[in-house]
């Protein structure tokens, strides 16, 4: 029994997918998007902790819990997040979700609605209604129907996001698919019941919803938890998992561990491209955080320096300021002692027994930071605790982007 990423993989069975143009971006580009299973599927989900939520988010928790966590079809759409638009919102929501429901003939809270794009801006109700027999029309099973969906969800992303993984269970595969969408307001803080974050990922694997939120949740606090572009929090972030059932392999004790380390290579590798194609990102940062106390506290000083404005521009221009970097630290409210820390960039020390690295190459740390991809270590020196976490340098392009968004 394995496991293995493979972008070319087959698709989970027993799901459907298709997008169409409602008119709703004002590119033009498609953006009403539908996953649908025939059959159903269990599901479990993970929202946005913000205190402000979208109505989608709201009536998605409604429907999920109603159900007991039978989803039938995913309804998405971009260019609108639906968010902040008051009972209106949350009536032009139901209204998307029973129109849905009558095309796809299932029960009415079995449809999950999903939204993405510029908060308090009325809801085009209409124009998603209107889409609805159109999209049904284009559903399909393909690699091709799945990027359709893939790439309808997008707002200021430049490419889609997707991945797949295959498990060989006795010489039967159980397959993996995910999409996600994400660029700019990205610092996921996902919890149960468990631009924004959109990801939805398909398994043909039986499981009951209890236990995929079993495997769901530690999936996205070593990924999509565990990343930050610019320190903002969604108000309609959500990941969503689905299970059809239709391999006819039940998840239990044998392959536990195989699903496990396929989701999280799945959600690691659209973690990874949600980072990489952050808006105006040029430097994509690995933080290791090491010798902390707790894998919590690692987090803690690991948040601190993904959101100093001060240590993203520096990366930008690849300056190897390592004063940022201990500064953001130290300010993070973890307690350690400064004469323990040691901090690499790449291969070079430059920090250690409360100096300066003797042997600090200052234009070697410049050059490895001009890599596209690059490390940064800092072990705290008080425990034996780690933390890894994806962030990205910050740019005039992404102050440009965000500069102009709602005009």
């Amino acid at each position: 029994m394995g496991e293995q990423q493979q972008q070319s993989a087959a698709l989970p069975r027993g799901f459907q997918w298709g997008a169409v143009k409602a008119g709703i971006k004002a590119s033009g580009n498609l953006d009403v998007a539908v996953a649908y299973a025939p059959r159903g599927a269990n599901a479990a989900a993970m929202y946005t902790k913000n205190q402000v939520v979208a109505a989608p988010v709201t009536v998605g928790r409604r429907h999920l819990a109603s159900t007991g966590g039978r989803v039938t079809a995913v309804l998405v759409n971009a260019g609108n997040a639906n968010c902040a638009t008051g009972q209106p919102g949350i009536d032009a929501c139901l209204r998307t979700c029973k129109a849905a429901a009558e095309r796809f003939r299932c029960i009415f809270d079995e449809v999950f609605p999903s939204s993405t794009g510029i908060i308090g801006v009325p809801f085009p109700v209409d124009k998603v209604v209107a889409a609805l027999p159109a999209v049904q029309a284009a559903l399909g099973e393909t690699p091709d129907h799945a990027e359709l969906f893939a790439k309808a969800i997008m707002t200021t992303d430049t490419k889609m996001k997707v991945a797949r993984a295959v498990i060989d269970v006795d010489g039967t595969d159980v397959h993996l698919f995910g999409a996600a969408k994400g660029a700019g307001m990205i610092h996921p803080q996902l919890g149960p019941p468990h631009a924004t974050m959109l990801v939805y990922l398909f398994t043909d694997l039986a499981a009951s919803p209890a236990s995929l939120r079993e495997f769901l949740q530690p999936a996205v606090e070593r990924s999509f938890n565990s990343i930050s572009i610019d320190g903002d929090t969604s108000t309609n972030d959500t990941v969503l998992l689905l299970a059809s059932g239709a391999s006819g392999v039940s998840l239990d004790d044998r392959i536990g561990e195989a699903f496990a380390n396929a989701l999280e290579l799945v959600c690691g590798s659209l973690a990874h491209q949600i980072i990489d194609d952050g808006e105006g990102v040029t430097h994509v940062v690995t933080l290791q955080i090491n010798g902390a106390e707790t894998y919590e506290e690692a987090k803690q000083v690991a948040k601190a320096i993904a959101h100093s404005p001060l240590c993203k521009t520096a990366w930008s221009s690849a300056d190897p300021n390592w004063g940022r970097l201990l500064a953001a630290a130290g300010y993070s409210g973890v307690a350690f002692d400064p004469n323990r820390v040691t901090i690499r960039i790449g291969d070079q020390l430059v920090f250690e027994n409360g100096v300066r690295a003797a042997l600090f190459n200052e234009a070697a740390a410049h050059e490895a930071m001009s890599a596209r991809e690059y490390t940064i270590a800092i072990d705290l020196g008080e425990g034996e605790a780690a933390c890894t976490f994806l962030t990205c340098d910050l740019t005039a392009e992404y102050v440009s982007i965000n500069a102009d968004y709602s005009t």
